[in-house]
């Protein structure tokens, strides 16, 4: 089983090295990592390509020439990886925030269960968000987790994470390619398609954990997207 995670990246010269060297100590085999970097000013792209040069058979780097959005970065990588071979891709951020440690896990789930996707849930129990968060940031995650499942209906407790691990047949029959949505709300469409779609979805418990190196890329214009994005797709104007 080919697995590989796909890592957008935008300035995360200090993140990358120690996310790459977390995945590669994983026991997963046919483990691959595909750096989606969009012209990072910081180097981040010359610090991918001296990984993969380094670890040829393990990561691969995807050079895109603008920054136009966390969604479109994903987009880019997971249609990469299905063209490659990819038999399950992984969404993980490069800002360490996610627990590489948890994708056995994940996988494990994924394929002993009949589900179409794995989430890395902060709202399971067993799950948490970073103790460094003010209480006016959980509860803005809180609120909007509850947001979309009461437009939505989705059924998950962490609707709008990133940390995923999907099965390449369901990233095929949600036409993630189509998908035009940007952003976190990139998240939210991409959940709510598998499931109008008869996909179950799982979670499995982490710890979220705050970067501790670089800038968070939520900005107004963001969060603005993600708020329309789930009546948009109420009234099947994006899917």
């Amino acid at each position: 089983m080919r697995v590989t995670v796909v890592v957008p990246t935008y300035n995360e010269r200090e993140n990358l090295p120690v996310a790459v060297e977390r995945l590669t100590a994983l026991p997963v085999p046919d483990l691959h990592v595909l750096v989606v970097d969009d012209n990072s000013p910081d180097g981040t792209g010359e610090v991918a390509d001296k990984l993969a040069a380094e670890l040829p058979t393990v990561v691969s780097v995807l050079h895109r020439t603008e920054k136009d959005g966390l969604g479109r970065a994903y987009i880019a990588g997971i249609t990469q990886a299905l063209a490659d071979g990819a038999d399950v891709v992984i969404q993980m951020d490069a800002d360490l925030s996610h627990p590489a440690e948890v994708i056995p896990a994940m996988l494990e789930k994924l394929n002993s269960e009949d589900v179409g996707v794995v989430l890395g849930s902060r709202y399971v129990p067993g799950g948490s968000t970073a103790e460094e968060w003010k209480w006016y940031r959980k509860a803005l995650s809180a609120w909007a987790n509850f947001y979309v499942n009461l437009i939505l209906r989705l059924g998950v407790k962490d609707a709008t994470a990133g940390f995923k691990a999907w099965k390449a047949d369901t990233l095929r029959a949600i036409d993630v390619a189509s998908i035009r949505s940007n952003g976190y709300s990139f998240q939210v469409e991409m959940n709510y398609r598998a499931i109008k779609r008869g996909y179950t979805i799982a979670e499995v418990p982490i710890r979220f954990e705050e970067r501790t190196v670089g800038a968070s890329k939520m900005s107004l214009k963001v969060q603005l997207e993600s708020a329309l994005m789930p009546w948009k797709l109420l009234f099947g104007r994006a899917v």
